[in-house]
C-alpha cells in the first residue's frame, strides 16, 4: 500500500490554514490528501474553520456558531484570504480531501453536500467523535470514515470498530506497538499526525502506517526515502 502525506488545513505551516491559498498550495506540492475542518455558520453554512470560534485565524472575534456566512466572509482569514465554504474547497482543488466534522449537525449538513455531488469516493469523512462518525456512515452509502484520537488507549481500537470506522488517524506522541498491532488485527489504516520532523516520519514508517498527516509540504519529498 502506498504511503499517503496529507496536508494538515492544507499546508499550514506556510500558509494561513484551512484557506483556499492553503489548499491551492498543498496540491501544487503534490500531497496525496488534503485534510480540512467543517463548523456550521448560524445559517448553516458548512465552513471551513478548525477552532469554535474565530479569534484564533481571523480578524474578527466570537464563535463561528453566532455569526453569518456574510459575517464570516468579512473576515480576513490571513494574508487577505477569505473563510471558504466546502464546496468552494470542492471546485478549487481535484486532490481527495479529509473533512473533519466537529458534531453530529455538520456530518448531517455534509451528508447533504456529499449525495447531492456524490462525493464518497473523493471525500473521506473524520472526526473525534464516535457518533458523528457513525452518523455520517448512516446517511452517506459507501462513505469512507476515520476516527480520530489525541489521548487513547487499545480501546481506540474497539471504538472505530463500533463505529464503523475503516481508519484511526492517531496523535503520534501517544502511539505505541500495542496500539499498531491491535488496529492492524481489526484492519483499520492507521494514519499518524501531525508528522513535521524527519524523526516523527522515521517513526511513522517502522511502525508501518498507511500515511502521515504534516504541516510542511516538504513531508511529501522526504517519506518516499525514509525507512
Amino acid at each position: 500500500m502506498n504511503f499517503l502525506t496529507i496536508g494538515h488545513r492544507g499546508v499550514m505551516g506556510v500558509e494561513p490554514e484551512n484557506t483556499l491559498r492553503s489548499f491551492a498550495a498543498a496540491q501544487q506540492a503534490g500531497l496525496d490528501v488534503i485534510e480540512l475542518d467543517l463548523h456550521l455558520s448560524k445559517d448553516g453554512a458548512l465552513v471551513v474553520m478548525h477552532d469554535t470560534d474565530v479569534d484564533r485565524t481571523t480578524d474578527g472575534t466570537g464563535p463561528i456558531a453566532d455569526k453569518t456566512l456574510a459575517e464570516l466572509r468579512a473576515l480576513d482569514a490571513g494574508r487577505g484570504e477569505r473563510v471558504p465554504v466546502f464546496e468552494e474547497v470542492l471546485d478549487a482543488v481535484k486532490t481527495p480531501l479529509q473533512a473533519e466534522i466537529k458534531d453530529v449537525a455538520a456530518a448531517r449538513a455534509l451528508a447533504e453536500v456529499m449525495n447531492d455531488r456524490d462525493l464518497a469516493p473523493r471525500v473521506e469523512v473524520s472526526s473525534f467523535h464516535d457518533e458523528a462518525v457513525a452518523e455520517i456512515a448512516r446517511l452517506v452509502p459507501g462513505v469512507r470514515t476515520a476516527l480520530i484520537a489525541s489521548r487513547y488507549g487499545t480501546d481506540i481500537v474497539d471504538r472505530a470498530v463500533e463505529a464503523g470506522a475503516s481508519t484511526v488517524c492517531l496523535n503520534i506522541r501517544r502511539l505505541t506497538l500495542e496500539v499498531v498491532e491491535r488496529a492492524r488485527k481489526a484492519d483499520l489504516r492507521i494514519i499518524g499526525w501531525v508528522v513535521n520532523t524527519q524523526d516523527h516520519l522515521r517513526l511513522v514508517r517502522a511502525l508501518e502506517l498507511d500515511g502521515a498527516t504534516t504541516d510542511y509540504p516538504e513531508i511529501k519529498r522526504t517519506g518516499r526515502f525514509t525507512a
